[in-house]
């Protein structure tokens, strides 16, 4: 009888850890859009992402590394202490404020190649997600086409998974965004929640 208890007690112990394995950790790398500016950090779409997972069974822990005005470059120079814990899924969401502010283009899309690379050789096995992003029209036909092109480009290079555009049905609407028209409000993060969970919830 006791050998018998002492199998079933182990039967039950082994199952917990079946039924409930590690989460995933799912790491938001990018600027003020990633940060929730003007919002709470649960008010922000990464958050709300993590929130939505959960409720689906499905185990997850949010990492929001977002920082308000970062660039490529920014992103580059603090990426190492950024990467100290171990992730399953990287999310980049960088390369707008380079846009913005006219930046060379060709450096953006080194700073942000650099950092897939940094990510590939510290974290082989996680997969990687890149944001696309789009640039206002007064930037010149040109420079607005070339911006787009960087994030499908690097998606196709790095066989990673594309959001082709984070903002889309957000930018533009003022009903979705702050008082600045940029960044989205809490509806607007509702939003781009669902625009990014379409593709990282398969890669879980």
């Amino acid at each position: 009888m006791y050998i018998v208890a002492k199998k079933l007690l182990f039967i039950s112990f082994l199952a917990l850890f079946q039924t409930n394995p590690a989460p995933k950790v799912i790491l938001f790398y990018g600027d003020s859009l990633t940060a929730g500016y003007g919002l709470s950090t649960e008010e922000a779409f990464p958050y709300v992402i993590e929130q939505k997972l959960n409720k689906k069974g499905k185990a997850t822990k949010v990492i929001n590394a977002g920082l308000s005005g970062e660039t490529s470059a920014g992103g580059l120079n603090r990426l190492d202490w950024v990467l100290k814990q171990p992730i399953d899924l990287f999310v980049l969401e960088l390369g707008a404020n380079d846009g913005l502010r006219g930046l060379p283009l060709d450096q953006t899309q080194k700073n942000l190649q650099s950092i897939i690379d940094k990510v590939k050789t510290k974290y082989p096995k996680a997969k990687v997600v890149i944001a696309g992003m789009l640039v206002p029209p007064n930037m010149g036909p040109d420079y607005t086409a070339s911006f787009r092109k960087i994030f499908p480009d690097l998606a196709k290079k790095n066989k990673a998974a594309l959001i082709p555009f984070l903002l889309q049905d957000v930018a533009g609407n003022e009903k979705l965004n702050i008082a600045d028209g940029i960044h989205p409000n809490v509806e607007g993060h509702k939003i781009v929640a669902d625009n990014v969970l379409k593709v990282i919830e398969p890669l879980l």
